[in-house]
């Protein structure tokens, strides 16, 4: 069974729940996000750990935001990891994109747009021109036009930032809570289904299936229930 296009975020206290978590969702998920908690506090070794036998795409999700040279010198570092995906901030401009991308030629380089735990009012703090969905759409396409193979976007713009940059890049998609869950510390949300007909192509879940009881039968859950959604999909072309 071909596994779900999900990234379980391992946003674990320690690198044995981590390893743990990836070993109960790996067979549901086709993707584990490993961030900055568990890099800065284990180091290169976590992805190893994480990855184990599995083969699972790893994720590897370190926002990098700094000047071009060493943006690229960071991503060289990572090479030999061999992340599916590294993420580096949007804000940093179309040089410091196109650092990142020359540096890791077997990596998609995801530009992360505008974080899904801003408001409109904090994007007014900190002095982006808003409203979030036109913020997002001018970020994607400049991040495109770097080299950027893939983005990170809330929910609420995927559909306009698919129309913006077509259907050759990938779209990541943070915030997504499954029908009945609680939003906690993201402010723009969809669910798994929504979120995926509004043009997605992988989704970021964290605290629904990490702090469920059984995290594996929380990942299947959804790995079924969007399954069913793309079969549905494919059924109505």
């Amino acid at each position: 069974m071909r596994p779900a296009p999900i990234a379980v975020a391992l946003d674990a206290p320690d690198l044995e729940t981590a390893a743990h978590w990836a070993s109960l969702v790996t067979p549901h998920v086709s993707t584990v996000k490993i961030g900055l908690e568990l890099y800065l506090r284990y180091g290169p070794e976590v992805i190893a750990s994480i990855r184990g036998a599995s083969g699972v795409q790893v994720f590897l999700d370190l926002k990098l935001h700094d000047i071009p040279n060493t943006v690229e010198g960071a991503a060289r570092a990572v090479a030999r990891l061999r992340p599916a995906i590294l993420t580096v901030h949007a804000g940093g401009g179309p040089a410091m994109i196109s650092a990142a991308v020359e540096a890791l030629p077997a990596t998609q380089i995801a530009a992360v747009t505008v974080l899904t735990s801003l408001s409109e009012a904090d994007l007014e703090r900190v002095g982006i021109a808003g409203p979030s969905e036109d913020a997002v759409r001018r970020m994607s396409a400049m991040a495109v036009g770097a080299g950027a193979q893939a983005l990170v976007c809330s929910p609420r713009e995927v559909a306009t930032v698919r129309a913006e940059v077509g259907p050759d890049i990938t779209l990541i998609t943070p915030g997504i809570r499954p029908a009945g869950a609680e939003s906690q510390d993201q402010a723009r949300i969809a669910t798994p289904e929504q979120a995926l007909a509004d043009g997605a192509d992988l989704l970021v879940i964290g605290r629904p299936i990490t702090g469920a009881a059984d995290p594996g039968a929380a990942a299947a859950g959804i790995a079924a229930a969007l399954r069913r959604t793309l079969a549905d999909s494919d059924r109505a072309v």
